[in-house]
């Protein structure tokens, strides 16, 4: 498997999930566009990195905010001439609480984290990747999107929204040469807990290596058909 000179924007990029991917992607050939909301741990990450500044890039950026969105794709286009895969990876998680107790900033704060990143990144970032007739996005979901649990409507709902933008973005998409796909985890086991302390509920996780590894496959040519598709990588529970 190799990813040379391709381009790979991954947003959310200085989490413990964005560190992983952009590490497999760089190991094989990827020349890498990295967002986050902090500059100074966008530094740290590249210097961990080790790779040579020719072959990445960063941007402090709101994905939310049209302006800075903007110009950090413009970034990209002006260093590498193009993009080809975008990872997105921003958003939380929030619970705890029923739907009649969860205020509406609550669900507002979640569609903005899922929905409208998702949605904000695909108009600016998208027709760039169509111009290619080449290109990947993908995007972390989770089976409460189509299977909610109590006191998880916030969280839910956003992801539902996020999950049908892709799944339009895939219909819209079709033979463009462009690939929309989600990846369904459960939870990410940062401390791969499932391995060192293995238990009932973890077995069900999923380690951020995992994850990266689905990620590096749907961006293989040898995935070109596969498009659409809500991959779960936490098994039955």
């Amino acid at each position: 498997m190799s990813f040379q000179d391709r381009i790979v924007v991954i947003t959310g990029a200085t989490g413990a999930l964005g560190r992983v991917v952009a590490r497999q992607f760089a190991d094989q050939g990827a020349n890498l566009a990295l967002f986050s909301r902090s500059g100074e741990n966008l530094k740290s990450m590249v210097a961990d990195l080790e790779l040579p500044r020719e072959r990445v890039v960063i941007s402090a950026v709101d994905i939310g905010d049209e302006t800075s969105l903007q110009t950090a794709i413009a970034k990209v286009v002006d260093r590498f001439g193009r993009l080809d895969i975008l990872i997105h990876l921003v958003g939380g998680w929030t619970g705890g609480a029923t739907v009649i107790d969860t205020d509406t900033d609550t669900v507002a704060e979640m569609l903005d984290q899922h929905l409208w990143t998702t949605y904000q990144l695909s108009k600016y970032a998208i027709p760039q990747l169509i111009e290619n007739r080449w290109g990947r996005l993908i995007v972390i979901s989770t089976p409460f999107a189509d299977r909610p649990a109590a006191k998880l409507g916030a969280y839910s709902i956003a992801k539902a929204a996020q999950e049908t933008l892709m799944l339009t973005l895939s219909e819209e998409l079709k033979g463009s040469g462009v690939t929309a796909n989600i990846l369904r985890v459960k939870t990410i086991d940062i401390a791969h807990e499932k391995i060192t302390a293995p238990s009932a509920e973890n077995v069900y996780w999923s380690t951020p290596e995992e994850i990266s590894s689905a990620a590096l496959y749907l961006c293989t040519d040898q995935a070109a058909a596969i498009n659409g598709a809500r991959i779960p990588l936490y098994g039955s529970y």
